[in-house]
């Protein structure tokens, strides 16, 4: 792999595994970053230049899906129900 790519691709592996820390709820949190992980570690031997770029591409589509789902989710929020409970039952 060559040094430009290597950096494009570790530069992008940082930052999807940065915008995946900014999802509010724990499970898609963590369901993100092992898929982030995973991914990555699968393709860590990839030495074909075509198939970087084609891996790079995808990485930069998913990076925008985490992204979008980010600002959605920061949208939609919801607020915990607090239930007051009366000595009066």
């Amino acid at each position: 792999m060559a040094s430009s790519s290597r950096s494009k691709v570790l530069s992008m592996y940082k930052t999807m595994l940065r915008e995946s820390q900014k999802f509010s709820s724990y499970n898609y949190r963590t369901y993100a970053i092992r898929r982030i992980r995973d991914a990555f570690r699968e393709k860590k031997n990839v030495c074909d230049s075509h198939e970087i770029q084609t891996l790079v591409n995808l990485g930069r589509e998913n990076l925008d899906v985490i992204q979008r789902q980010v600002t959605i989710g920061h949208l939609y929020t919801t607020q915990k129900l607090i239930i007051e409970s009366s000595g009066n039952q």
